[in-house]
């Protein structure tokens, strides 16, 4: 269980680091196109090689993991804070809103996710904050879920009972008692969240859908390349390798999580 951690975790930072110190790790710029270098294969100069315009793969992945990593983390913050609120509402509250409240998660999970993100990005436009906003905004169902379940075995405690008789106020016995003693789920929902947001990046980028040139994300450098993937293997090779690595150390973190808040799994 450790090991999954520690393994997710350092392989996450490297990605992060490299995201960070972008402009320090290359000298060259992720726009600057030069037709006389296109398509030039890996090497000392241009470790990763250069794609159809001349561009440094290896500075563009740079950028690139800026992208997918922000819209990752972006998105899922927005869906873990309504899908928390409105989980932690349900299932405190209880009666016949809770039923009203989960009826409505029941329709939405009905409409299929990729159909409904492909909808509102062909109705609001392909940009880095639009993606965010909608990723966000179709991926809270499950954390509700979640934490609404949470919060029916923990709203009986007697903690709880002990915050009411003292007379606080519901939204502070939700936002302080309710939420904090479910951090442990919705810490692993986060995690497991940002891998499935980034993967999500990836295939409308891929798709033409997503980031926007000239901005690079890991997707729209795959993109770029699949119509040279047998004379310009790098361009699909490298991006392919940092989201396959990347989304694994998230996997790998999230499941270390899992384990180490799931008392039945600590045991087994």
């Amino acid at each position: 269980m450790k090991k999954m951690i520690w393994t997710g975790l350092i392989v996450l930072i490297f990605f992060i680091i490299l995201a960070i110190f972008a402009p320090f790790i290359s000298s060259y710029d992720y726009k600057t196109q030069d037709i006389s270098l296109r398509l030039q294969p890996p090497s000392l100069k241009h470790i990763f090689g250069t794609d159809e315009l001349g561009r440094d793969v290896f500075t563009r992945m740079l950028y690139g993991a800026r992208v997918s990593l922000s819209v990752g983390l972006l998105a899922v913050i927005i869906a873990t804070f309504i899908g928390v609120l409105y989980g932690a509402v349900s299932g405190y509250l209880g009666g016949v809103l809770d039923n009203i409240m989960m009826r409505i998660v029941d329709i939405i999970l009905t409409i299929p996710v990729l159909f409904l993100i492909l909808m509102l990005i062909v109705y609001l436009g392909p940009s880095i904050i639009n993606i965010i906003i909608i990723i966000g905004l179709t991926s809270w169902t499950d954390i509700a879920r979640i934490v609404r379940a949470e919060v029916l075995k923990i709203k009986n405690s007697a903690f709880i009972e002990s915050a009411k008789l003292i007379g606080l106020p519901k939204r502070v016995i939700i936002f302080k008692y309710i939420i904090l003693n479910t951090l442990g789920p919705i810490l692993v929902y986060i995690v497991f969240g940002i891998s499935g947001a980034i993967l999500i990046e990836s295939g409308l980028s891929f798709l033409g859908l997503g980031v926007q040139p000239p901005y690079p994300s890991w997707g729209n450098i795959l993109m770029s390349g699949k119509d040279y993937i047998h004379t310009a293997w790098w361009l699909i090779l490298f991006p392919g390798v940092a989201i396959f690595l990347t989304v694994f150390s998230l996997n790998l973190l999230g499941e270390g999580l899992r384990d180490l808040f799931n008392p039945k799994l600590k045991k087994e």
